[in-house]
């Protein structure tokens, strides 16, 4: 009698928990009855169910975050382009959410993604490929957010509330060919600025050159300018010392001529002893000869 008295109030005890359940405020849940729905979307709070008859079923109602893989969709020229994408969603109708994916998040994930890749193979089809990469991004993001919001509201039960495109780059095979359009027209307009950077080159240096030319022409113009204007001077002062005094300054002009002649010792020089080159050596006064 003292086990059964023991007994029953521990049983009392599990029965009690297995009754009680709670349902948070991030979370949606629907009550199954021998594996049947019987009650869609339970409010928050506290509730009670009937032990191994009952069953609850729980799923996150908070913002999720589906990352798609990078898929090739072709734009209205048909050309290939890599999009990678991801889509920002929630339950919003348990009901319709339960009975279209059983209340699988993996299965409902999947059919969320194929359709998510039959609306952006829709829309990159209908536009250009500037417009989808630049001109019309954002406006094709809210009609594909629109859109299929609309579609997997009324088909699975879940709310999307964006869908954006991380990045869009060309396929491999044509990325390369790109790149090496790319490089050929660098190589062209280096080519091209290099000839033109040339063509100045041999511009500068031809100016200067010219001016090259005409400075060394004018230096030597002046040169000889001066020259000619010291020649003048030195000749007039010649005139005016050889005026002054002439047996002086014939006197000076062979004692120069003795110099130049005679500093080197090792040149000879056969005169005769009467030549007028000695004629001061001859006698004291030139003059009376």
């Amino acid at each position: 009698m003292k086990k059964i008295a023991w007994i029953i109030p521990v049983l009392l005890v599990v029965v009690l928990v297995q009754s009680l359940y709670i349902v948070k405020e991030t979370e949606r849940a629907v009550k199954l009855r021998f594996g049947k729905v019987v009650q869609f979307d339970l409010n928050p709070g506290l509730h009670f169910k009937i032990p191994v008859i009952e069953k609850i079923r729980k799923f996150d109602a908070r913002v999720m975050t589906l990352d798609s893989r990078p898929s090739e969709y072709l734009t209205a020229e048909k050309k290939a382009l890599v999009v990678d994408s991801y889509v920002k969603w929630r339950v919003k109708d348990v009901q319709k959410f339960y009975t279209a994916t059983n209340g699988d998040i993996v299965r409902a994930a999947s059919l969320l993604i194929s359709r998510v890749d039959n609306g952006l193979r829709n829309q990159f089809g209908e536009r250009t490929l500037t417009e989808a990469v630049s001109g019309e991004r954002d406006e094709l993001m809210s009609e594909l957010t629109a859109s299929l919001d609309q579609v997997v509201n009324q088909e699975l039960g879940v709310e999307v509330l964006d869908v954006r495109v991380k990045r869009i780059n060309l396929p491999d095979s044509i990325s390369s060919k790109v790149f090496e359009r790319m490089a050929t027209e660098r190589q062209r307009l280096a080519r091209e600025l290099r000839s033109q950077g040339k063509e100045v080159a041999e511009g500068i240096q031809a100016d200067a050159d010219r001016q090259k030319v005409v400075i060394e022409a004018e230096a030597y113009r002046d040169a000889q300018k001066t020259r000619g204007e010291g020649d003048a001077i030195a000749t007039q002062i010649y005139a005016q010392a050889f005026n002054a005094d002439r047996s002086f300054y014939e006197f000076y002009r062979s004692i120069n001529a003795y110099k130049d002649v005679f500093k080197n010792r090792n040149d000879v020089l056969i005169l005769s002893p009467d030549s007028e080159f000695f004629r001061f050596f001859a006698s004291k006064n030139p003059d009376s000869q």
